[in-house]
């Protein structure tokens, strides 16, 4: 059925480490009878095939090997973490949930009915069809919430093919479209899954030390924060192989400073979104910030400078939004790119485009010049309404150290003269204590 190649790849390497979890190391063959263990239960349990289930947890033992179980049982799995822990009622009725699953930190699980009923014609169509189904929500650092849904069958069929093995940290999140493409790339492979219980600099490079861990899947934001805290300076990370990311625009000053402290680790951008799944990708160069994307099942096309893109494995549609698609099946990303023959260069969200008297601004770029200044531990850049100009440059700044707002403008001012033109340089600046990224770290632009 749907699993059944990556049951032959649990049989194969029974004695492998699958997954360590809280230090504790989970073979493949663990996975293999957990996972049947879990298909008895939900048999016993009398769960319906065809389900909507919430699966409220992150990466663990348990957690992968019900996930499987569910897909092969045809339910539609709607994966929460903590990180969404003040909406997942909504969620939950968004997604018409019927039932949910959770798993303790003792990775124990409790099944409720939540009585909800399922009328949505995209989720009733999955069951019509015994097809699986996944519910992600995106992260509305722009806005509301989305739940796109998937037919998971296409989603699984990339992994059919054998790539390279790896020992991978699981930073992106259980109910990212990152993390699931981590988690199934991991288990098609017989890689290993290296679980952490948070995501801060220090405890990823314990990790990393601790485990080999050869892949670490990541964000900009986290790369930044890795370079600013020094934590690599109190661990060997000399396992380290390669580094993915994606989820945002990645500022040019933190690839070149993390290029140059770790020149022997390779770095790729890889793009990827919730509506459309995580798309093959090359980079120019480690340093470099043009990549190449797409590959099978995937086709790429710039309207006016917008990426657009038609998948085989595109959402079947939102649950709570109008389809985002054209007549003849191409998502509009919203992501502005320039194009050099093959490759391009994703300069950043449409709808973050800060417009100064007719001049185009995009925010990664200032950001990517005052992250490299003394003191400074994260900025945030975003537009703010103008009666002259239209808008101006607005910049949200963690300081590692205290200054005075007066002290700082005029130290920033003087530091951008020959690396922004004038109208870039920020015209506001707030310096604030709260964090300017979200749980999944990614760059949060509006307060």
């Amino acid at each position: 059925m749907h699993v059944d190649f990556l049951l032959e790849v649990f049989e194969r390497n029974a004695q492998r480490s699958a997954l360590v979890w809280r230090g504790r190391s989970f073979e493949y063959g663990w996975l293999l009878d957990a996972y049947r263990s879990w298909q008895e239960r939900l048999t016993e349990e009398q769960l319906p095939s065809g389900s909507v289930v919430s699966v409220e947890a992150d990466f663990s033992p348990q957690v992968v090997a019900l996930m499987l179980a569910l897909i092969e049982r045809n339910c539609v799995i709607v994966p929460l973490t903590s990180s969404v822990e003040q909406h997942k009622p909504e969620f939950r009725e968004i997604a018409q949930v019927e039932i949910s699953i959770e798993i303790d930190a003792q990775d124990n699980a409790t099944l409720n009915s939540t009585r909800i009923s399922v009328d949505h014609e995209i989720l009733r169509s999955l069951k019509q069809r015994n097809r699986p189904g996944l519910v992600l929500f995106s992260s509305g650092s722009t806005g509301k919430s989305k739940a796109s849904v998937h037919d998971f069958v296409p989603l699984l069929e990339k992994f059919k093919v054998p790539r390279n093995c790896f020992r991978t940290i699981t930073f992106l999140l259980f109910d990212h479209i990152g993390g699931i493409n981590t988690l199934l790339y991991n288990l098609s492979n017989g890689g290993c899954i290296v679980t952490i219980q948070d995501r801060r600099p220090e405890t990823v490079c314990a990790a990393i030390e601790e485990h080999a861990v050869e892949l670490l899947p990541t964000s900009p934001t986290f790369l930044n924060l890795l370079l600013v805290s020094e934590a690599y300076k109190n661990h060997d990370l000399s396992s380290l192989k390669l580094v993915t990311y994606g989820t945002e625009v990645m500022p040019e000053s933190t690839l070149r400073r993390f290029h140059a402290l770790f020149p022997e680790i390779r770095l790729l951008q890889t793009y990827g979104l919730s509506e459309l799944g995580i798309m093959r990708s090359k980079s120019r160069a480690s340093d470099s910030l043009w990549v190449k994307i797409g590959g099978e099942g995937f086709e790429t096309r710039v309207v006016d400078g917008l990426l657009e893109i038609r998948a085989q494995s595109a959402m079947l549609g939102y649950l709570n939004a109008e389809s985002p698609f054209t007549q003849d099946g191409w998502f509009k990303t919203g992501d502005m790119v320039e194009v050099d023959g093959e490759y391009m260069k994703i300069l950043g969200r449409e709808s973050e485009i800060i417009n100064v008297g007719g001049e185009k601004v995009y925010p990664a770029e200032v950001e990517s010049v005052l992250q490299t200044m003394d003191g400074v531990e994260d900025v945030a850049v975003s537009a703010e309404a103008n009666p002259i100009s239209g808008q101006i440059v607005k910049a949200r700044v963690n300081l590692t150290h205290e200054e005075s707002l007066t002290a700082f403008r005029k130290r920033m001012r003087e530091f951008c003269k020959g690396k922004l033109s004038r109208y870039k340089i920020p015209q506001k600046v707030q310096i604030v204590e709260t964090s300017l990224h979200g749980e999944r770290f990614k760059k949060m632009r509006r307060a």
